[in-house]
């Protein structure tokens, strides 16, 4: 099962550059396992010591926030497209 990983910029250094990288994975937690074993680093950005989502990191399959889905357990199918989208703060 293939899924597109769009990646934001400040995580390509882990992706060699890459902007998408192709993962095969069930949910949202299986995919952030497997970008971490393909791309170490990566896992720490993106999750906290506790292993949860990191809150000023929204994904999204398919355009869907997963916060209104089934949040990490959100599945995630072939020909599905993820997007990791980092919070923007200021004022």
């Amino acid at each position: 099962m293939a899924v597109s990983v769009l990646i934001p910029t400040p995580l390509r250094k882990y992706t060699n550059e890459q902007d998408t990288v192709t993962v095969t994975a069930g949910t949202i937690s299986t995919l952030v396992v497997e970008l971490e074993a393909n791309h170490p680093g990566m896992g720490k950005r993106i999750t906290d010591d506790q292993g949860e989502l990191r809150r000023f990191i929204n994904f999204y399959v398919n355009e869907e926030d997963i916060r209104f889905l089934e949040g990490k357990d959100t599945p995630v199918n072939d020909g599905d497209v993820v997007s990791i989208v980092p919070s923007i703060a200021g004022g």
